[in-house]
């Protein structure tokens, strides 16, 4: 029954929108951890401790870091997959291209597909930068997070790569979750301008939210 459901094209759009959700989810808890280095070093350098021994004693140290990753690489190869495929049989469906484009089609909705792949390659990023430290300019310090985030804010690069970022996350969000509402029957014509307002105010509250990081460090009001 699984494979059915896989194989139709509900199927994947319900996968999308599944994942879709989880991955909003951990990006508001992500924003609101993001939000602590405003509080200095101890704070945030607490904070990124505490990360890895919840649960603890029942887990183990970082156990449950550990299945939050987990489930965000499930989710996120899961959405892509899905999204290609689906693009993949959209193509199929109609070999040559629309001769109009369609009207009042959103600038969010015409950049979906480059919108993930940027954030795909930003993510990859973002692990070698402040994760495994690989490609992360001015000398990698291991439990100091706070440190680690102002070295990266510090360079312009690591600026425009997380700014351009934020901004296709916001994009991605305002239109994937009224679509993802939409898959999963949450949609209606009178619930349609509360769903699409409800999309807006979060694209709108993350990407703020996320951007305030590098301003700060630009700012010098996180130092």
């Amino acid at each position: 029954m699984a494979r059915t459901v896989w194989d139709s094209s509900v199927g994947k759009k319900t996968v999308m929108a599944v994942s879709g959700l989880i991955m909003l989810m951990y990006l508001v808890a992500h924003m609101i951890g993001n939000l602590k280095i405003f509080f200095g070093p101890g704070e945030f350098n607490h904070y990124a401790h505490w990360l890895r021994t919840v649960g603890e004693p029942f887990m183990h140290y970082e156990w449950t870091l550990w299945l939050i990753r987990v489930v965000l690489v499930v989710a996120v190869v899961a959405h892509a997959v899905s999204a290609y495929q689906l693009s993949r049989r959209g193509t199929k469906a109609r070999p040559s291209k629309y001769v109009h484009r369609k009207a009042r089609t959103s600038y969010a909705t015409r950049t979906m597909r480059w919108g993930g792949i940027i954030l795909g390659l930003f993510i990859v990023w973002h692990i070698l930068d402040l994760t495994t430290g690989t490609v992360h300019s001015g000398g990698f310090q291991e439990g100091r997070p706070y440190q680690n985030v102002v070295d990266t804010f510090s360079t312009w690069y690591g600026n425009v790569v997380y700014l351009v970022a934020m901004l296709a996350v916001g994009l991605h969000i305002r239109h994937g979750f009224w679509s993802a509402a939409q898959t999963l029957g949450a949609g209606s014509r009178t619930r349609d301008r509360a769903l699409k307002t409800v999309a807006d105010i979060l694209a709108l509250l993350l990407t703020a939210g996320f951007i305030a990081v590098p301003v700060g460090v630009m700012t010098g009001v996180v130092s």
